[in-house]
């Protein structure tokens, strides 16, 4: 259901995890649609695993409008090696957060999970309805297994109590930002550093994970930040919503587009022996196209301004 807009540009808003992908996207759309009244803490100043600290915090501050970005995010072998750190830190996060923004009656809340809440093997493209239909891919599970309760305690309030506390799944994000560390990083900022390394160091080869056949979609950041937005000024149901950008490529595909925009010249060896992780993972964003919104940059603009990125914070990134 569309509902009137729950805040104005003078409305506190309090954004959570404000220096992460997401949620400086959503911090850059909200300045640029004139929102000035802007709550910002960093993990020094607040930290939302501690139920004390974030209770007082919500208490003080009162905030209106909260969007729940902050979380503990990596790729396959952070989040399968990490895994105990994953489910335990983001239930944290997620509980402090939803439970204080409840008890000082703030007026909406987004929040933000993961499209791996979704089965492995689900029907695609991904409908909203495939959630506890099937197994999880084992190597994040535990971190899905966190979404999904975040989820459904935003779902189980709205549905109870009638706060306006929505929860949206997107895609995969890459952007402004990111995180490139090899060790923890998703898939699109780690090749974009693999490939940067390999032509500044005149590598012949660059090793990829997997057999590369895994089909993913990918959504620039900023796309992401204003769709937020626009669901949280638009959207007010308990039932979840996907939101993606009907991009998809094979990771093979993607590898070969990165080395392009990056100006690697060599060969792309492929390590079978590493995990795929799920077979196919694209969501159907049908339900949010209906409400009007669309994305606005195509995966390779995407990638250009993310390498630009990526050069202009990690001029002395050190060589592995």
């Amino acid at each position: 259901m569309a509902s009137e807009a729950p805040f104005s540009s003078t409305s506190k808003i309090y954004v959570a995890g404000h220096r992460g992908l997401a949620g400086s996207a959503i911090h850059r759309n909200l300045v640029s649609q004139g929102y000035k009244n802007l709550v910002l803490r960093a993990h020094r100043e607040l930290d939302l695993r501690n139920q004390a600290a974030t209770q007082a915090f919500f208490e003080k501050e009162k905030p209106e409008v909260v969007f729940l970005s902050a979380a503990k995010v990596g790729g396959i072998f952070a989040n399968d090696k990490f895994r105990g750190d994953f489910i335990l830190e983001n239930l944290q996060i997620q509980t402090n957060v939803i439970s204080s923004a409840f008890s000082t009656e703030v007026k909406k809340l987004v929040f933000l999970g993961s499209s791996c809440i979704y089965p492995k093997f689900a029907k695609q493209p991904i409908v909203e309805a495939e959630l506890l239909t099937g197994a999880l891919e084992p190597t994040n599970d535990a971190y899905a297994v966190a979404k999904i309760a975040g989820l459904m305690l935003c779902q189980s309030l709205m549905r109870q109590y009638g706060c306006s506390f929505i929860s949206l799944m997107p895609t995969n994000l890459y952007g402004p930002g990111d995180n490139y560390d090899l060790d923890n990083s998703h898939v699109l900022p780690a090749l974009i550093r693999k490939f940067h390394e390999a032509k500044i160091s005149s590598s012949p080869t660059v090793t990829c994970w997997g057999s590369g056949t895994p089909l993913r979609e990918f959504m620039y950041s900023e796309d992401l930040g204003d769709a937020v937005v626009f669901c949280a000024q638009r959207y007010n149901e308990p039932e979840h919503m996907n939101v993606g950008s009907e991009q998809e490529l094979t990771i093979l595909e993607l590898a070969k587009l990165v080395s392009e925009i990056v100006g690697f010249t060599g060969k792309i060896v492929w390590d079978s022996s590493k995990p795929d992780g799920t077979p196919r993972k694209r969501m159907d964003s049908s339900r949010l196209h209906v409400l009007g919104w669309r994305p606005k940059f195509s995966l390779r603009q995407g990638i250009a301004l993310s390498y630009q990125d990526f050069l202009s914070r990690n001029q002395d990134l050190p060589v592995r």
